[in-house]
């Protein structure tokens, strides 16, 4: 339905109950007068060389998680999305690269916030899904976070910590804001 969107054909989401009673999202084409077709509607592939210059520029990284991956596997996606600010593509500081994770958690989190109906760009560029290094909200709410990653020789720290956390009763998280907090007891 996004692509569909993204295209300028105006989509109407509405709510029906499924055979077992749950209730899903069914489509219908909205105002036709409301289609926004232009030479330019709709996603483009994005180039090679944007891709290459954010590698060269950043390394092979996810921007969200900071985690090391193969130059296949990381996707370019817009720092402030497409469905809100379009394509720039001459830009490169427009766009990032994420870990297939990484960006459906945040295209998931994006359609979920107010702005996207709102569709005001200066609030996507405080959010931690277009600027996890320096942002004031995540899709409008007041939350901090921090995406720890441990990779090869690194996982066994992890296996000892969750140890731990279990041994305490806690989950993972908990334990970590746990030891977070005895650092800062002065």
């Amino acid at each position: 339905m996004r692509d569909v969107k993204e295209c300028g054909i105006p989509i109407e989401t509405y709510r029906v109950t499924a055979a077992d009673g749950r209730k899903i999202a069914a489509y219908k084409f909205g105002n036709p007068e409301q289609s926004r077709f232009t030479k330019l509607s709709g996603r483009t592939g994005f180039s090679k060389a944007i891709k290459e210059q954010l590698i060269a520029k950043y390394g092979c990284k996810c921007f969200i998680y900071q985690e090391t991956i193969n130059e296949r596997d990381l996707q370019i996606d817009h720092r402030v999305p497409f469905e809100i600010d379009g394509d720039n593509e001459t830009d490169v500081e427009s766009f990032m690269l994420l870990s297939s994770s990484a960006n459906r958690a945040k295209s998931w989190s994006c359609e979920h916030c107010e702005n996207w109906q709102q569709k005001d760009r200066q609030i996507c560029l405080s959010c931690y899904w277009a600027f996890p290094e320096n942002y004031n909200h995540i899709a409008m709410l007041q939350i901090r976070r921090i995406d720890l990653i441990w990779q090869g020789e690194e996982v066994e720290k992890y296996e000892a910590l969750k140890k731990q956390a279990i041994l305490n009763n806690q989950t993972l998280p908990e334990f970590v804001k746990t030891i977070i907090d005895k650092a800062f007891v002065r």
